[in-house]
């Protein structure tokens, strides 16, 4: 047989190859992209955080109703947080829901599995959901164990090579509910790094919350959206959905998106908060790679006379390409007089966003591209006073470990340093 013969072949070959490699395209395209059109324009001022029309907005407009009778409790870095939430899963009688992005072998994770473990074999009925790609370090023992004691153990979108179009869509939801009447949010995955209390670069900084109250059941709602896409089982009844009485005096709100139902409802609501406040936005943000929307908002309060803090993570960030696409978006902000400072005692894994001394919204959102477009996530969002005035003062223990970088100094930053953060910069969109 001649080459010529054999030319056909090869060129079937290409085209499938072609085939294969365009389709492959495809799917990673859409992997880096929310399903949903954006918001495309800036939004007008025309209340301020503490007008009425501003809770209609949030709770009406955009996200579930805001209740009041909530009691929510700051707890801070692991020797605050881990203790609480293994107390309230090992009182459990009835159910405990967890989600989480990140759960990683190690003494901590132990710790879980042997707690839900014991509340499953004592007939708690238990349902742990852990996102295929964050708990790619999870101890296979463990997961084991859970199951052999009856722990409905499931993996949020796991890999499927006919569906990789999903694969970059990551549940970072981080919700634990007992009893349908205690839940946990706020920033913490469930691994060593989150231990102990800050004190050095191997431990994180990081804040968690334990709520209760009728916004408990919103809680609840959250983790249902996934645990129903993962598994097509709907938990219901008064073992999940109690009767919830007055817990304290927060009026709260749990506020939660996906690329599949409202991608860009929580970069709305942050864009909202922005336009309306008029005395003081201060943002803790780990992954602060903000979009020109969200630069513009920003730029436009502070034109209107406010104050504007932000504290992202310094030199012990974990990922430092993300800081590099983070530092090179500081410009337009700085120029109008934002005040931006990097935290230097350790990783700053902190999400928490106060605004006017009246709103705190703390979860799982980072004010990135992902987050806005690609993850699953969860804030909850209280109005009180006295609550946040509590988390500004905590703002400001971290300002006190924080660097501030003013104009002159990001200006003056090395040619190198800035074609590297630039180059960073063009990835904003997948990082």
């Amino acid at each position: 047989m001649t080459w010529k013969q054999h030319l056909p072949r090869k060129r079937w070959l290409v085209v499938l190859v072609t085939v294969v490699v365009t389709v492959v395209g495809l799917a990673l395209a859409r992997n880096f992209v929310g399903v949903e059109k954006g918001i495309q324009r800036q939004i007008p001022h025309l209340y301020a955080v503490h007008d009425p029309a501003f809770a209609r907005a949030m709770g009406l407009a955009l996200g579930p109703s805001i209740v009041g009778g909530n009691q929510v409790v700051a707890l801070f870095n692991g020797d605050e947080i881990f203790p609480a939430m293994l107390q309230a899963i090992r009182g459990a009688r009835t159910t405990i829901t967890m989600e989480t992005y990140i759960y990683w072998a190690g003494e901590i994770g132990e710790q879980f599995a042997v707690a839900l473990s014991e509340r499953a074999r004592a007939g708690v009925k238990v349902h742990l959901l852990v996102d295929w790609a964050g708990s790619n370090q999870m101890d296979a023992n463990a997961v084991t164990m859970m199951e052999r004691a009856g722990v409905a153990f499931r993996k949020f979108r796991p890999l499927r090579w006919y569906d990789l179009g999903r694969v970059n869509k990551r549940t970072h939801r981080k919700l634990l509910v007992v009893d349908g009447r205690v839940g946990f949010t706020g920033g913490v995955g469930i691994a060593e790094l989150w231990t102990g209390h800050a004190q050095d670069s191997t431990h994180w900084r990081d804040t968690h919350f334990r709520v209760e109250g009728p916004v408990v059941a919103q809680m609840q709602a959250a983790f249902m959206d996934n645990w129903i896409e993962t598994t097509g089982e709907v938990l219901h009844g008064g073992d999940y959905f109690p009767p919830l009485e007055p817990a304290g005096t927060e009026a709260a709100q749990l506020f939660y998106s996906s690329p599949t139902g409202g991608s860009a409802s929580m970069e709305l609501m942050y864009l909202l908060a922005i336009t309306a406040a008029e005395r003081s936005i201060d943002l803790s943000s780990s992954y602060f790679v903000p979009d020109a929307l969200t630069r513009d908002a920003l730029t436009i309060a502070l034109k209107r006379g406010v104050t504007v803090r932000i504290i992202t993570p310094g030199k012990f960030m974990d990922r430092k390409i993300v800081r590099g696409a983070s530092r090179s978006r500081w410009g337009a902000i700085l120029a109008a007089g934002a005040e931006m400072y990097e935290y230097d005692a350790t990783m700053y894994h902190c999400k928490v966003f106060i605004v006017d001394g009246l709103l705190v919204s703390v979860g799982s959102t980072n004010w990135d591209p992902r987050s806005f477009g690609l993850n699953d996530e969860a804030n909850l969002n209280v109005y009180d006073t006295a609550f946040a005035r509590r988390q500004e003062e905590v703002f400001r223990q971290d300002l006190a470990k924080s660097r501030r970088v003013t104009l002159a100094q990001w200006q003056a930053r090395p040619w190198r340093e800035k074609l590297m953060e630039r180059l960073a910069s063009f990835l904003g969109p997948m990082l």
